[in-house]
C-alpha cells in the first residue's frame, strides 16, 4: 500500500496527466513547452516524494536504510512518477522485450527450419530405400544375364517397356508403339469388363454403389488409360499378356517375384520370348514404375558402339590438337 502522503500527492497531481495529454495536440513548439513543463512537474514531484518517503522512514526507525537503497528507490521513484504524471516508461522497461510480430517471424523461421530438416531426413531414407533396392535387385538380376534398361521416366513408362521388349523379341522395332499398346489395352479391358471388374474394385473401392455408377466409374479408367498418361499397374499388364498373348515376369528388389500368362510361355521353358520388367518402389520421387530388363551383353555392346562413335567423332579434333602441339 502506498503511504498517506504519497496518496495525497497521487490526488493533487492527476491533473499532471491530463495536461501530458493535451500537449500532444497543438504545434511542436507548443508540444516541446509542454513536455519541458510536465518534466518540471515530475522532478518537483519526485523531490518531495523523496522527502516524504525519508520522513516516514524515519519516522518508523529505518531512516538508516536511506543511504543503502539509495540507488534503487532513485530508480522506483522516479518510474512511480512519470506513471503518475502520464510520462510513458515503456520505452525504458520494455526495449528488451521482443514485439509480437518478431516472435511471429522465429516462430515460422524454426517451423520452416523443422519443415526442411524433416524433408531432408526423408530424402535420406529414400536415398537409402533406393540403394537397398537397387543392390537387391542386380545381386537377382546378374545370375540372370539381365540388367535394366533406364527408359523416360514418366506416366507411360509401363507402355514404353513392353513396347522396349517387343522390339527386342523381333530384333528392330517394336510391332506396336507405347500409345496403340494404351488403346489396346482399354478396348481390351471394356471387352472383358466383368473379368476385370473385381481386380478394379480392389484397387478403386469408394464403398457401397450402383451397378450403373459402378459402369461409369470403370469406363472413365478406360478412357484414361486409353488418352492420358495414367499410370499403369498389374491390370494393364494383366490385360497386355492376353492380347500379345506373352508371358511376363517382373522382377523386384521389394517384393517377390510375379509372373503372369503361365499359359503362354514357351514350352522349352526359356525366357527368351518372355517380357521381363523390373518393378521399382523407390527409384523416383514420382512414385512406383516398371523398367524392361534386357541381356547385359545388349547394353555393353550399346555402351561399345556409343564409345565408338563419340571417339569417330572426336578423332579429328584430337588429330588437329596433336599436329598443333
Amino acid at each position: 500500500m502506498l503511504p498517506l502522503f504519497l496518496l495525497s500527492l497521487v490526488e493533487r497531481n492527476l491533473s499532471a496527466t491530463g495536461q501530458r495529454n493535451c500537449y500532444e495536440k497543438g504545434s511542436k513548439a507548443e508540444q516541446r513547452a509542454k513536455k519541458k513543463q510536465v518534466d518540471e512537474e515530475v522532478s518537483k514531484l519526485s523531490a518531495k516524494l523523496k522527502e516524504g518517503h525519508a520522513a516516514e522512514l524515519a519516522s518508523l526507525g529505518n531512516s538508516g536504510g536511506i543511504n543503502n537503497d539509495n540507488g534503487k528507490e532513485k530508480g522506483n521513484l522516479d518510474t512511480l512518477v512519470k506513471a503518475i504524471a502520464g510520462v510513458s516508461v515503456s520505452s525504458q522497461t520494455d526495449h528488451s522485450k521482443p514485439s509480437k510480430s518478431v516472435k511471429r517471424r522465429e516462430k515460422r523461421a524454426q517451423q520452416e527450419a523443422d519443415r526442411e530438416q524433416r524433408i531432408q531426413e526423408e530424402q535420406n531414407n529414400i536415398v537409402s530405400y533406393r540403394v537397398i533396392e537397387n543392390e537387391k535387385l542386380e545381386g537377382m538380376l546378374e545370375p540372370l544375364g539381365l540388367t535394366v534398361n533406364k527408359i523416360k521416366p514418366d506416366g507411360h513408362r509401363l507402355y514404353r517397356s513392353v513396347e522396349n521388349q517387343l522390339a527386342i523379341h523381333s530384333g528392330g522395332s517394336s510391332p506396336y508403339t507405347y500409345l496403340e499398346l494404351r488403346q489396346m489395352v482399354a478396348a481390351y479391358l471394356r471387352k472383358h469388363a466383368t473379368d476385370f471388374l473385381h481386380f478394379f474394385l480392389s484397387e478403386n473401392a469408394e464403398g457401397e454403389e450402383s451397378d450403373d455408377s459402378l459402369v461409369g466409374r470403370f469406363e472413365n479408367y478406360c478412357r484414361e488409360v486409353e488418352s492420358t498418361a495414367a499410370w499403369g499397374g498389374q491390370l494393364e499388364l494383366g490385360a497386355l499378356t492376353h492380347i500379345l498373348k506373352k508371358h511376363m515376369m517382373i522382377i523386384s528388389g521389394s517384393f517377390p517375384d510375379v509372373e503372369m500368362g503361365k499359359e503362354y510361355k514357351s514350352g522349352s521353358g526359356s525366357s527368351a520370348s518372355s517380357i521381363m520388367l523390373s518393378y521399382h518402389k523407390h527409384a523416383f520421387g514420382l512414385g512406383e514404375h516398371y523398367s524392361p530388363l534386357i541381356p547385359s551383353y545388349l547394353l555393353k555392346s550399346e555402351i561399345q558402339r556409343e564409345t565408338r562413335k563419340l571417339l569417330i567423332w572426336c578423332s579429328p579434333f584430337i588429330y588437329l590438337d596433336v599436329e598443333a602441339r
